[in-house]
């Protein structure tokens, strides 16, 4: 990035307007870097948007209220309200859109996304309804808020192959680990790996509480239940063992553990995880039809 640039910038940092008329000039501070468009600035899409410009392509970032967004600025990323003009500029188009809003915004960009390598996380939209609103090179993705610290597991769907296909994996891996699934899978993912951030969270929130419940200090309790969570799934992944041999490592007859696993089973705490998987699953897969 140039210094004029970063004095433009800054010489603009309280006039949005003066610095939207300057985003879309064709500068090209990164050399052969891909411009993006990162089509909704909400947390998801920001971090997206922060993962991207860290790895060198130049982004612009669209929200409504754009001065909610300047943090991403320090990061490389530049802000605007204008979807289509953001659209029109860019190599690449992400929509981190809700998915009420994907017909809205499709329409509304239609004619600048043609023919381009567009990106949609909105959970549960099929490819089939993507193209229905735009003819662009579509590829249905779902990350999970993990994307913040580059450890997202992001699925795709597409039928794009080729050059594209390796375009594809390049950006998504941006974001941590990605993988092409058959797209009947992308509503279970959803389910999964899209919304289970928040199941973990409610299973941590558990484990915290049993070392307060226990006279842990909270700091105490709070470190143990995540660098637990975060050792076994490293171990699990190095292993690459089921997590039911892992157990067996820990349980001892007549230990400590046993006594512990004994009250998870009468809680039923895997039919909960099932259930809320399924539930989650089933609602991604309701979603296209309120487009």
């Amino acid at each position: 990035m140039t210094n004029f640039y970063r004095k433009y910038l800054g010489f603009c940092q309280n006039d949005i307007i003066m610095r939207e008329k300057f985003i879309f000039l064709n500068f090209h501070f990164l050399g052969d870097s891909m411009k993006i468009a990162v089509i909704g600035a909400g947390t998801i899409g920001s971090a997206i948007a922060k993962a991207l410009a860290e790895d060198g392509h130049e982004v612009v970032a669209t929200r409504r209220q754009i001065e909610k967004g300047l943090w991403l600025e320090k990061f490389g990323v530049r802000l605007s309200s204008d979807n289509k003009a953001a659209s029109k500029w860019a190599d690449v188009v992400f929509l981190a859109i809700k998915p009420n809003k994907v017909r809205e915004i499709l329409e509304e960009i239609a004619e600048f996304i043609e023919k381009k390598l567009v990106i949609s996380i909105a959970a549960g939209i099929p490819l089939a309804e993507l193209k229905r609103f735009a003819n662009a090179r579509f590829v249905r993705a779902m990350p999970n808020i993990a994307v913040i610290v580059k450890e997202s597991f992001t699925a795709y769907a597409t039928e794009l192959e080729g050059k594209d296909l390796a375009t594809v994996e390049g950006l998504l891996g941006s974001f941590g680990k990605c993988l092409r699934v058959e797209e009947e899978h992308m509503n279970a993912i959803t389910g999964l790996s899209g919304s289970g951030p928040a199941y973990v969270t409610v299973f941590l929130e558990g484990l915290i509480y049993g070392g307060l419940r226990a006279g842990l200090p909270r700091d105490v309790a709070k470190l143990a239940s995540l660098q637990t969570l975060l050792g076994t799934a490293k171990l699990l992944m190095e292993t690459e063992k089921h997590p039911a041999e892992l157990r067996e490592w820990v349980i001892t007859p007549g230990g400590t553990t046993i006594d512990g696993i004994f009250e998870l089973e009468e809680g039923k705490i895997r039919t909960a995880l099932m259930k809320a998987v399924d539930a989650a699953t089933k609602k991604s897969r309701l979603l296209s039809k309120k487009l």
